[in-house]
């Protein structure tokens, strides 16, 4: 079977000292695409993703600032970016996007750097990795104001409902479904996973956070991805090989890897 963890933060701390041990784990449990998000606070994060990707042939980097940590950002953050964007193996820019449930940037500079990061993807040619949390309908806004049908990316970690997820499929947008989809709590999350389109679909850790059942409350890690492909699997009345090798391939798509 085929796996990919499309939006992992692999250069987190908590992977400091099994970093290679749990790339093996992963490789072994059948994931072969791991995208690595540099956007994890501080900004050194990207440089370690681009870093970690060229040592790995399986591991690719997207690079960006996350929009918890808009207000940061400066124009010499896009200037660092553009520099990172050019280096082999990054696919994507992000994750950017709008959090209205933490607020930790105010909403304006979350507004005005989100719309800057589609810019940017479209002048490099780009795909999108997006966080949006309690936002669907703006952020929605805000692609189709700069420019539907033109912009490529992922919405990562959803978790709205099935209108909000027909929305972004009309956008022309993947969707990518976390461990999350896996607690008891999330039944509407999974009537959402059941309407979107084997070819529309990936999945994800967003690891070090948020492990699927049965590990939840652990450190998550990309060998739990399997996990959320059961979970679809079941969901979508599918086997398990058939998720991951779909959302295998969807990545590969998007990110060109």
């Amino acid at each position: 079977m085929l796996f990919a963890d499309s939006h992992c933060h692999l250069t987190d701390v908590k992977f400091d000292d099994d970093r290679d041990a749990m790339l093996t784990r992963a490789r072994e449990a059948g994931v072969s695409r791991f995208i690595v998000i540099g956007a994890n606070g501080d900004f050194v994060h990207n440089e370690k993703a681009v870093a970690l990707a060229q040592e790995h042939e399986d591991v690719f980097a997207v690079v960006g600032v996350h929009p918890h940590d808009a207000k940061s950002i400066t124009d010499e953050t896009y200037v660092r970016i553009r520099e990172l964007a050019q280096q082999p193996k990054v696919v994507g820019l992000g994750e950017t996007g709008l959090d209205f449930y933490y607020d930790n940037s105010p909403r304006d500079e979350q507004r005005l750097h989100f719309r800057k990061f589609i810019r940017l993807a479209r002048g490099l040619q780009l795909p999108l990795s997006m966080h949006v949390r309690d936002a669907y309908p703006e952020a929605a806004q805000i692609l189709r104001e700069e420019g539907e049908g033109q912009i490529r990316g992922v919405m990562h970690c959803f978790t709205g409902s099935a209108d909000e997820a027909r929305m972004l499929l009309e956008l022309g947008l993947y969707i990518s479904f976390s461990g999350i989809v896996t607690f008891k709590s999330a039944t509407d999350l999974r009537e959402a996973a059941h309407n979107v389109p084997l070819d529309r679909l990936f999945i994800e850790t967003d690891c070090p956070l948020l492990a699927p059942l049965p590990y939840r409350g652990k450190r998550n890690e990309p060998a739990y991805v399997v996990q959320v492909a059961k979970i679809l699997a079941e969901v979508k009345g599918l086997t398990t090989a058939e998720i991951g090798e779909a959302a295998w391939q969807n990545t590969r798509v998007l990110f060109g890897c």
